[in-house]
């Protein structure tokens, strides 16, 4: 499915979805896509007719797009849970680690694309606030003769907690940004943090707007990653990195077999057992054994524009993390 064609953030009301024109300007969202830019890699009006793969099942390139939404509508309640119990928890270190490679700094500004549960732009927020207020801090302790009513008052007119940094999250999917929006609110994370729904292959914002662009276990979902790719570089500013964390190759034969073994006979059990959906966890089982293997998406993020790219295994190539820079 492809992005709108305006552009439109989404925010959470009490009794649903509500389309809200307003803050483009401040989002760097594209107002206009009649009036885009050049440069944007746009989706073709008339798409190719050639076939893609859907997990192992081989379909025409315009049908992936609806049928992974519908994987990821069918599973955003229990997403987080899944991904708990298929990674036994180690999803959430290997975010961590994405967030320790990243070491954003205060007033970055974040896209993560196809971060709909939050997972990454909360760990972002996180970091920020930690390294703005380790800052507020040694400024403090280096002015030794301030009394403690100047240093209270100091904190006090201290109005952005992030020093100016920001993350906007972007999902095609409705039903996964609505599961954020609910876990940002629940968990108190309001400023700094912006919602909007947009395809990777479109993204509704203008030319080198960020500092710092993410995709953590997205871009294997996506129909054209080369034209993912594109639109990552076109939306960094000049000095901006690219970072993806996605599933990998394994590079230990024994653990290989072991984790295959894994993936194929366990995970769409406990898909079919927890969020009542067999298929879907069978297909994204499926997707990661499509995946270009490590040299070789490093190969397309170069081929995309990219500078300075290199990678990471993790837990035996089961993830990896790409990075690389916009020149």
């Amino acid at each position: 499915m492809a992005a709108p064609k305006s552009c439109a953030l989404w925010s959470y009301c009490g009794r649903g979805w509500s389309r809200a024109m307003r803050g483009c300007q401040l989002l760097g969202l594209r107002s206009s896509w009649p009036g885009a830019p050049l440069s944007a890699r746009l989706l073709s009006q008339e798409k190719r007719a050639t076939k893609t793969h859907f997990g192992f099942e081989t379909v025409p390139e315009e049908e992936k797009g609806g049928k992974v939404y519908q994987v990821f509508e069918s599973v955003a309640k229990k997403y987080d849970v899944m991904n708990d119990m298929m990674s036994l928890g180690i999803h959430r270190v290997w975010k961590d680690l994405l967030l320790w490679k990243m070491r954003p700094l205060p007033g970055t500004q974040l896209l993560d694309v196809a971060g709909g549960t939050g997972d990454i732009a909360f760990r972002f927020l996180n970091y920020v606030q930690s390294q703005h207020q380790s800052k507020q801090k040694r400024q403090l302790r280096a002015q030794q003769n301030l009394s403690w009513e100047e240093i209270a008052k100091k904190y006090q007119n201290e109005e952005d907690s992030l020093g100016g940094s920001r993350v906007v999250v972007c999902d095609i999917n409705k039903e996964m940004l609505k599961v954020g929006k609910q876990k940002a609110l629940a968990q108190g994370y309001r400023a700094g943090l912006a919602w909007v729904l947009g395809d990777a292959e479109e993204l509704p914002f203008d030319d080198d707007k960020f500092d710092i662009y993410t995709i953590a276990f997205g871009i294997r979902n996506v129909t054209h990653i080369d034209q993912a790719l594109q639109e990552a570089h076109r939306v960094l500013k000049p000095g901006g990195r690219f970072l993806c964390l996605e599933f990998s190759q394994v590079n230990n034969p024994l653990i290989s077999r072991l984790y295959d073994l894994y993936s194929f006979q366990v995970i769409p059990v406990l898909g079919e057992v927890i969020a009542g959906d067999w298929k879907s966890y069978q297909y994204l089982v499926e997707s990661i054994r499509r995946f270009p293997s490590q040299e070789e998406f490093k190969e397309m993020i170069e081929d995309a524009g990219f500078h300075k790219v290199t990678y990471e295994s993790l837990t035996s190539g089961i993830v990896a993390i790409h990075s690389g820079f916009k020149l």
